[in-house]
């Protein structure tokens, strides 16, 4: 299983970007996928997650509104919209899988919003 996270950069506050999530060597239309970030010293935090088939999606309290999870099962790809970024955003993303008691993340992208 591979993940490999795309699109992070330096942004100013209100400004947006869009991460994308590449999956190769699983199913990728079966499996709930999710965006994570972490701070410099915070925890690993979970930002949005969507289902397989993309009917469903979850959102931490702090981005509803902002951001936006979508996937293209065709493409094995999940993405992260990010709209109207604070300061507070600033982060690394990772692509997150779970299959059983497994955990498969990437490699992560940094997201920077600072003027």
């Amino acid at each position: 299983v591979q993940l490999v996270e795309s699109g992070g950069g330096l942004v100013q506050p209100g400004g947006s970007l869009r991460l994308s999530c590449a999956a190769s060597g699983i199913i990728f239309s079966i499996y709930t996928m999710g965006w994570y970030r972490q701070a410099p010293g915070n925890e690993r935090e979970l930002v949005a997650e969507i289902t397989s088939g993309g009917r469903s999606t979850n959102y931490a309290d702090s981005v509803k509104g902002r951001f936006t999870i979508s996937r293209d099962n065709a493409k094995k790809t999940v993405y992260l919209q990010l709209n109207s970024l604070k300061p507070e955003d600033t982060a690394v993303y990772y692509c997150n899988l779970e299959i059983g008691f497994l955990a498969y993340w990437g490699q992560g992208t940094q997201v920077t919003v600072s003027s």
